[in-house]
């Protein structure tokens, strides 16, 4: 019992971290301020259900995956944090701000945005995918299985809880704050890319040099 709640816990604080719901409260907010609230509760809806499809389909296939691809979770957060800076690029320039969703194009819009990037790689990135691996890969029981399982459940309820409350957040800061928040947010989300980016790319080269130095 004390080892299923250890692991539990491992999995939930690992997850909550790596996720960061109020880390991803300000994109969602930037990305959705043309929308109305309803259209905004079911965007938010949809990027968590693409997250957990996702986390469930690494978890349970993740190693085979990757290696069917040849992909490496390197590659995935080098391909995270090219995503992330040409988002915070037009979130920098206010180009978000400026983007209108007509009442035709909601829908289209909302299943664009809730897949990519909020949805991938935003709440669920590659930090997420690797993490699901790993702790899947070290439930040895069944038990520890479903408690991983209802761990990520119960941190994507929390980052949905904290995406649904972006709108009363909206209404605080104003036109004049929210477009403060949007070129800030640019300039963070601008350097998590840089991060993703290098954090991905420093054990390619260094793989490619180590064999090199023998």
């Amino acid at each position: 019992m004390n080892e299923l709640l250890t692991f539990g816990l491992v999995a939930f604080t690992s997850f909550i971290t790596l996720i960061n719901p109020f880390g991803t409260m300000p994109v969602f907010m930037a990305m959705t301020k043309e929308l109305s609230p309803d259209a905004r509760k079911k965007t938010a809806l949809k990027a968590i259900f693409v997250a957990f499809i996702t986390l469930m389909i690494f978890s349970f296939s993740g190693n085979i995956l990757f290696d069917f691809f040849g992909i490496s979770v390197n590659s995935l957060r080098m391909v995270g944090g090219i995503i992330f800076f040409l988002m915070g690029m037009d979130m920098l320039q206010a180009r978000l701000a400026k983007t209108k969703v007509d009442e035709g194009n909601v829908k289209e819009y909302v299943d664009d945005i809730s897949v990519t990037p909020l949805g991938i790689p935003m709440i669920c990135g590659p930090g997420a995918i690797t993490n699901a691996i790993v702790l899947m890969r070290d439930a040895s029981s069944f038990d520890m299985k479903i408690t991983l399982i209802l761990s990520i459940v119960f941190v994507l309820l929390i980052t949905l809880l904290v995406l649904w409350s972006s709108s009363k957040v909206l209404k605080v800061l104003g036109e004049t704050g929210n477009k403060v928040m949007l070129r800030l947010m640019g300039l963070i989300v601008m350097v998590i890319a840089v991060e993703f980016f290098f954090s991905g790319l420093t054990p390619m080269v260094r793989e490619m040099i180590t064999p090199a130095a023998y």
